[in-house]
């Protein structure tokens, strides 16, 4: 773990199970507690005579409504599944019904409905590892790939720098005096969509399910300092504080919200992040957080230094 002193501007190489010893009494972690989906469905088109095509998959984003039976969704090839193609999964027809922006797929299951389709996930679906993983899930990556607080299904990725807890550093936490906040954004498109507009102001992220409770919101005011773990809490956090004149309330419904360098944070003290990639928006949310130059100057120690990135990587703690 690297340790990052904003007002220094100075950095210390650390490990995490140090974490309890930067903490005060009265601080609180904020975590995200969405679970990852097994959103990702494999199968084989349907071609116009109904006998079965090419291989082709359906990553499930997040229902296009609470009630829908309808889902927003990445597919492959996009070129073949267009609005009126079938793939067809475990036996179970899969429509294309419609398209948005970004090569997001509107799809439905024509037979099952909301609860069943959910049901067919539990069987049928696989975990959407990131794509640099380069081997197929198995079952044991319905769990590896989750956090420790993960309670709340409907991310396609996990909120990574929750990875890093267990159950024992969790309780050497709260001895420190140190209290926990749970709230839920549902990892989506928004999230790990790298922005490709040639001026930051001119990308758009998608919207992602944000939950903070009542508990998690009297803790977070009751606290001397707010940390959060990882950029997916930071989001929600200064949506609801935006929202309410810098306070944080219990509130739920979605955010687009693009942190970028100039962003004035209302909600979060401190950072607990993983290592991210150029042109990201979590790279330009931490820029923002810590500053352009320091960040740049940190992560060319991170890369000198061989800390590891991605989602099973390092992590850095921003004071």
């Amino acid at each position: 773990m690297l340790v990052v002193e904003r007002r220094a501007g100075a950095w210390k190489d650390s490990r995490f199970r140090d974490l309890p010893n930067l903490l005060r009494r009265g601080d609180c972690l904020a975590v995200n507690n969405s679970r990852v989906l097994a959103a990702r469905l494999l199968g084989r088109r349907r071609l116009r005579s109904g006998a079965p095509g090419a291989r082709a998959e359906v990553l499930l984003l997040e229902p296009e409504s609470p009630d829908s039976g309808r889902w927003r969704a990445l597919v492959r090839p996009g070129r073949k599944l267009r609005p009126g193609a079938v793939m067809v999964s475990g036996g179970v027809e899969i429509r294309i019904s419609g398209q948005g922006a970004d090569g997001v797929r509107i799809v439905e299951f024509p037979t099952l409905d909301r609860r069943a389709v959910e049901q067919f996930l539990a069987r049928r679906g696989h975990v959407p590892l990131p794509p640099y993983i380069r081997r197929d899930d198995d079952l044991a990556d319905r769990e590896r790939y989750q956090t420790v607080f993960a309670r709340e299904g409907g991310s396609v990725a996990a909120p990574t720098a929750g990875l890093h807890f267990d159950s024992g550093l969790l309780d050497t936490v709260r001895k420190s005096g140190a209290t926990l906040a749970q709230i839920t954004l549902h990892v989506g498109l928004g999230t790990f969509r790298p922005v490709s507009a040639i001026r930051i102001e001119d990308h758009r992220m998608h919207a992602e399910r944000f939950v903070v409770p009542r508990e998690a919101a009297e803790a977070l005011r009751a606290a001397r300092r707010t940390i959060a773990v990882g950029t997916t809490t930071v989001r929600a956090l200064e949506s609801v504080a935006a929202r309410n004149a810098g306070a944080i309330r219990p509130a739920s419904g979605e955010t687009d919200l693009f942190i970028r360098p100039g962003y004035r944070f209302l909600a979060v003290d401190a950072l607990l992040t993983n290592f991210h990639l150029p042109k990201s928006t979590l790279l330009m949310l931490v820029s923002a957080f810590a500053g352009t130059a320091l960040m740049r100057e940190a992560y060319e120690h991170a890369v000198r230094a061989r800390y590891r990135f991605y989602s099973y990587g390092d992590c850095m703690l921003i004071l």
